[in-house]
């Protein structure tokens, strides 16, 4: 009997909890996953159109997060997909992307339902 592999990918920060609370929930149930690091790399136009899809703009820039306040984006209008495709430090992590599945923070009940089907 072939087992379908699942094709997650964790997108986050090294030093962000949350990000490495996902990465320990998957290792603890021996699922592989793809790490990237939003710090070496963000998303491609490809991949935030179907995490957006998933999950929708507003729900993936961290308005709360030192980077939005930092770049004064409370005071200016600006276009947040354009925003986040130039610094993906402004996604609230982790990023959890499964296919066309995606989640924004920790949300292991969510991964459980993937990991069964």
């Amino acid at each position: 009997m072939m087992v379908k592999q699942h094709n997650i990918q964790v997108f986050g920060l090294k030093k962000c909890q949350d990000t490495r609370k996902a990465e320990r929930y998957f290792k603890e149930r021996g699922r592989p996953y793809h790490f990237v690091d939003l710090t070496v790399r963000g998303l491609s136009k490809g991949e935030l159109d179907r995490v957006k899809q998933a999950v929708g703009l507003e729900n993936l820039i961290d308005k709360a997060g030192k980077e939005y306040a930092r770049r004064n984006l409370k005071y200016i209008v600006h276009d947040v997909e354009e925003m986040l495709l130039a610094c993906p430090l402004l996604f609230k992590t982790p990023l959890v992307r499964n296919g066309q599945k995606a989640t924004v923070g920790y949300c292991p009940e969510i991964w459980r339902e993937w990991l069964k089907s």
